[in-house]
């Protein structure tokens, strides 16, 4: 099928399932978060193996963790998901425009999630919570940091495909692009869910 819009200006309903190639992106990149699961997993599982082992003198994490900001942060993110949501709602309706603006705020509120994580971690780090501190502060810094990691990488991707679709357009190419973008967002909005939970919550109740 040509990556043009067909002739009457419009594009198939769900563009980025009308092409193999489309399809296939997609499926494949439900296999590719699969595989993102089971690492994300292992980190868990790792820092809740180790989330005890903090060391004689050294800050916990009901000392350490500030859940305001925490909650600030999450709000951020779970707001940021929606606003993905309504990219693709527009892109399915055709609304250019609309689809470009959207993903152009999930993309600043990716970087409001990273700049209060920065600034947390420095905190962190000035009331000695280092990354070679403890077992604790070494799994926490590499499962909340890898997801960081994850987030820099989505509001890079993003922002690349807009310059994309500035300058080719929404066809059944870019659809696809636009498409798996919004799957790895959500995804890495739940994974933060469940770090908010498992390491911020039971930290300061646990």
């Amino acid at each position: 099928m040509s990556a043009h819009p067909h002739p009457e200006g419009k594009l198939p309903h769900e563009p980025e399932r009308a092409t193999l190639e489309g399809r296939n992106k997609v499926l494949g990149f439900w296999l590719f978060l699969g595989g993102e699961t089971v690492l994300f997993g292992t980190l868990f599982s790792t820092f809740l193996a180790l989330r005890g082992q903090v060391g004689e003198g050294n800050p916990t994490s009901h000392e350490l963790f500030n859940l305001a900001m925490v909650a600030v942060a999450t709000l951020i993110l779970l707001t940021s998901s929606l606003t993905s949501v309504f990219a693709i709602q527009a892109m399915h309706k055709e609304r250019v425009k609309a689809m470009i603006g959207w993903l152009i705020v999930t993309v600043v509120f990716g970087l409001l999630f990273l700049g209060l994580e920065i600034y947390e971690f420095a905190e962190y780090a000035a009331e000695g919570h280092r990354f070679s501190t403890s077992a604790f502060s070494s799994s926490f810094y590499t499962l909340v940091g890898f997801h960081g990691a994850h987030v820099a990488f989505g509001v890079i991707w993003i922002s690349i495909l807009v310059g994309q679709i500035v300058k080719k357009g929404l066809t059944v190419v870019t659809a696809p692009k636009i498409y798996v973008a919004g799957m790895y967002w959500h995804f890495i909005d739940v994974v933060w869910v469940f770090i908010f939970t498992v390491v911020y919550l039971m930290g300061k109740v646990g």
